[in-house]
């Protein structure tokens, strides 16, 4: 059965030292979990009970494509004008709790490992109507159209999806894709990547597409542009257009995390 981990918050005792894997460089940036506490969580508008870590957002010389956030919502929380720009798109994973998306005034009811992706336009409301909180991944992107293509709500869970294994790992590497990667309609793909103990991308990936990493389970080292970085549950990575990158699951159980990246689009000149 996966898990899936999230930001600890509260606050570490005034016995611990200033100690953090906390990187920030011009090709990639790393929080660890251990940074992601209440003193960094911020409300926002029109949400009630809601708080949130913003683990990544466009800025000079970092990733450009896209926002990410990392949301708890309180019991009778949530918002019916979660979105304020009509021309933005996003992408909802439920780690923790249950959570009611309502979209064009269809509910759906998530559960952990569960998704939703909100086209832009798309009326939709969010609400934890359970009795514990509501933890999961926000991802909001400016949706670049093409003729001929209109985006759908698309809604599911990670689970009942099968895992793709990459040719000539033997199942050890494998993706699980939750949209569609042969539409066209879609300019980001939302992945859950699984490692077995020891498998690895046994070379550097160097590509245009920016990534937002978000480590669900289990523990690995990733090269991030020839620097050598251990990560583990409830890590977050942001990687730059064309940071090379590489990895090995470091076990016992399998590494997994949660993958935005943008793809299908010519670049603007």
């Amino acid at each position: 059965m996966p898990t899936y981990q999230f930001a600890p918050a509260g606050l570490p005792p005034q016995t611990d030292v200033m100690r953090s894997s906390a990187i920030v460089t011009e090709a990639y940036t790393v929080i660890p979990a251990s940074v992601n506490r209440d003193i960094v969580t911020g409300p926002l508008p029109y949400w009630e009970s809601t708080r949130t870590w913003i683990i990544n957002r466009p800025v000079a010389g970092g990733a450009t494509t896209f926002a990410q956030y990392l949301v708890e919502v309180a019991p009778g929380g949530g918002s019916d004008r979660p979105e304020e720009q009509p021309e933005v798109e996003s992408f909802i994973f439920l780690m923790n709790g249950a959570l009611t998306v309502t979209i064009e005034g269809t509910e759906h009811q998530l559960t952990p490992g569960g998704f939703a992706f909100l086209p832009p336009g798309c009326q939709y409301t969010v609400r934890n109507g359970g009795g514990e909180p509501a933890q999961f991944s926000w991802l909001r992107k400016r949706y670049q159209w093409i003729d001929g293509h209109t985006p759908q709500p698309v809604v599911g869970n990670e689970q009942d999806l099968p895992a793709k294994a990459m040719e000539g790992t033997d199942g050890k590497w494998a993706t699980t894709r939750m949209l569609d990667p042969d539409d066209m309609t879609f300019d980001m793909h939302c992945n859950i990547v699984t490692f077995q103990p020891g498998a690895c991308i046994p070379f550097l990936e160097t590509h245009v597409m920016e990534h937002g990493l978000y480590v669900l389970e289990g523990k690995g080292v990733y090269n991030l542009n020839n620097d050598w970085v251990e990560v583990e549950a409830g890590d977050y990575m942001s990687l730059r257009a064309f940071c090379p990158q590489a990895c090995y699951a470091g076990g016992p159980g399998p590494f997994r995390y949660l993958l935005y990246k943008d793809v299908n689009r010519q670049i603007m000149l």
